[in-house]
């Protein structure tokens, strides 16, 4: 089995915050692999892996990147494969200064961004990207929809439940 998601991270400390869309991966049975790369501190190595990524077999990266971020960009400048980007939160500026960094990239070298610490939901659309072509991951994937609209309502069900004073039912 070959990877065909990428998770890179600039430090292991953001595992916490990209295991999530390990996670859904491992829900989604869908092979990846998962790194650490600094931009600042191991240049080559991310240039040679954006570059070597889609002759892996790689198809969708993940970056997740705190501070200065410059991770997602870098890889972007890279590759041709979409490079989703995850601010993650760091200590000084609440990840804004992250979110900020991975948004801003100049015509041409885009990076899709989600919310700070937003891994689950970079993997979900890594899933979207890769259900285009995968007629059974669309599927497993419309399944997982469908689940989050089943959890709301048994949420709903579970709050006819709850009784206070002055709640109508």
């Amino acid at each position: 089995m070959k990877p065909i998601v990428s998770i890179i991270m600039g430090s292991t400390s953001d595992l916490p915050v990209m295991e999530k869309a390990a996670k859904f991966f491992d829900e989604m049975e869908i092979p990846f692999e998962i790194n650490a790369l600094s931009a600042h501190r191991t240049p080559d190595a991310v240039e040679a892996f954006a570059k070597g990524a889609k002759s892996r077999g790689i198809k969708v990266i993940i970056a997740g990147a705190g501070m200065a971020a410059a991770l997602p960009g870098v890889i972007a400048a890279n590759t041709t494969l979409p490079v989703i980007g995850v601010p993650v939160k760091g200590s000084v500026l609440d990840g804004m200064d992250a979110v900020y960094s991975i948004l801003q990239m100049p015509p041409g070298i885009p990076v899709a961004t989600v919310a700070i610490n937003g891994a689950l939901n970079a993997g979900i659309l890594a899933v979207q990207m890769l259900a285009l072509s995968d007629e059974s991951l669309a599927e497993k994937f419309a399944a997982y929809k469908k689940g989050l609209c089943k959890k709301i309502e048994k949420a709903n069900e579970e709050l006819k439940g709850v009784n206070f004073m002055y709640k109508c039912n």
